[in-house]
């Protein structure tokens, strides 16, 4: 390619650029970076279950968490940097880049909550030992389980959703569902000891409720089964879509439970079920069994 051609092709693409889709104007600056989301998500983590994520530098519990209100409050206030004043997850679109102390607040926020949230993942680990005849113990749970990382890591996130922060708590999640195999939107609300067993294919849609003592097996979609549009064929977004499930519910694999309906309190759904009606307390549905044509061998010679 010569030199005339590389600047017509460069015309080319500065036009592309003039509607501003997919065009950070303030620079990498105003982002949030996806490795040091990451690597807080794993302190955060660490404070949680302190000596089985990886080892931090501080030794004391003080100097842990002054450390990581440290890098929360430096993302924060670079991802509030971003001018986001036409976005409604904007927390406030006057203070973007602008209050230290705005952004400081939020970091507190989070950090108060790590004691109340430890003793609810303590739920989460006993709900897993308790549910799968297979772990062997706490600690087996804690390392290996992917369903125990994904809620955890959701919790986290979603205290960060709480407060309207843009961008964060997504990039949390999705680094849980790059590992786990498992996608739990941070806006989905999440009752304690939740047992997600196996956990691959799982998807939890934002609107999403979730009681206490729920199981969920493998290939499970709490989900919408549809996407109202306004006047102009924009969707609307932020209505109750996905679904309220109660306390004591077990969802078996490849259960799918779509759009704004409630499942009651110890309520099982079966395998491969596809529901999109509320269900009573202490209902239990389960679809048809296939049918199976088998051939022997001594059939197929013949």
């Amino acid at each position: 390619m010569n030199r005339d051609e590389l600047k017509a092709l460069a015309k080319k693409l500065d036009a592309t650029y003039a509607d501003n889709v997919g065009v950070n104007p303030g620079g990498f600056d105003n982002l949030p970076r996806r490795n040091e989301v990451i690597a807080l998500t794993e302190k955060l983590l660490e404070m949680l279950f302190p000596g089985f994520i990886r080892n931090l530098e501080e030794k004391s519990t003080e100097g842990k968490l002054r450390a990581i209100r440290e890098e929360l409050l430096g993302i924060l206030q670079r991802t509030m940097r971003r001018p986001c004043a036409d976005s409604p997850k904007c927390p406030a679109p006057e203070k973007c880049g602008t209050d230290e102390s705005y952004c400081s607040g939020i970091a507190d926020s989070v950090i108060l909550k790590l004691p109340d949230l430890r003793e609810i993942v303590k739920l989460d680990v006993a709900a897993a030992f308790a549910g799968d005849p297979a772990a062997k113990n706490y600690d087996e749970i804690i390392v290996s389980y992917p369903g125990l990382k994904a809620i955890t890591i959701q919790r986290l996130a979603h205290l960060l959703y709480l407060q309207k922060v843009p961008l964060v708590p997504r990039m949390m999640t999705e680094y849980a569902h790059t590992v786990t195999g498992i996608d739990i939107n941070p806006g989905a609300k999440l009752g304690s000891g939740i047992f997600i067993d196996h956990g691959t294919g799982v998807v939890v849609g934002e609107t999403a409720i979730i009681g206490d003592n729920v199981r969920i097996y493998q290939g499970v979609t709490l989900g919408a089964v549809s996407f109202p549009k306004d006047a102009c064929g924009m969707l609307i977004k932020g209505n109750k879509r996905h679904p309220t499930i109660g306390n004591n519910v077990t969802i078996y694999s490849g259960a799918s439970v779509l759009g704004d309906i409630t499942i009651g309190d110890n309520a099982v759904v079966g395998g491969n079920v596809w529901l999109t009606e509320s269900l009573p307390e202490g209902a239990k549905i389960t679809a048809r069994p296939p049918e199976h044509t088998v051939k022997f061998a001594s059939e197929q010679k013949k």
